[in-house]
């Protein structure tokens, strides 16, 4: 049987040593509505995008009060075109509806690009592969386990 996201997000965590706490709550669909059930501010919400830049899909984590900069992306990045996934391409993907994905492009096979204003946070808190868990942990602890490529990508 396979595991699910957040036992390899947990198997990942405990790998590497690094603690984070997983709350069970009822389900949320919107960065507004996560904040909320967790008792956290928005800007402390670690939002994982799933965007086609050009031929290849690559995760973009960013504030979850903030939206993506896609045209000061691909400006900056050089690509032609930059899309959000369809829901059909997010679960061929990764198995998961959007709105459920945890910051971790790594259990995806994608690269994971992080805007730097994340990095302003403590703490962080993501769905954790349902819409119902999610999980709080240190910023710098999942910067050193994902190690994303810092950008600015966020408006």
């Amino acid at each position: 049987m396979n595991p699910t996201v957040l036992e390899r997000i947990e198997q990942l965590l405990t790998a590497q040593g690094v603690p984070s706490d997983v709350l069970r709550h009822k389900p949320v669909y919107t960065s507004a509505e996560a904040a909320a059930v967790r008792g956290t501010t928005l800007a402390s919400g670690a939002k994982a995008l799933i965007c086609k830049a050009d031929e290849r899909f690559v995760m973009f984590v960013l504030p979850a009060d903030r939206r993506l900069a896609s045209k000061l992306v691909r400006k900056a990045r050089g690509w032609k075109s930059l899309r959000f996934g369809t829901a059909e391409e997010v679960l061929e993907l990764t198995g998961l509806t959007p709105g459920s994905i945890p910051p971790f492009g790594q259990l995806f096979g994608l690269v994971t690009l992080c805007d730097r204003q994340l990095a302003e946070q403590p703490t962080i808190n993501f769905n954790a592969g349902d819409h119902a868990v999610s999980i709080s942990m240190r910023y710098a602890d999942w910067e050193s386990v994902e190690s994303p490529e810092l950008i600015d990508c966020a408006e």
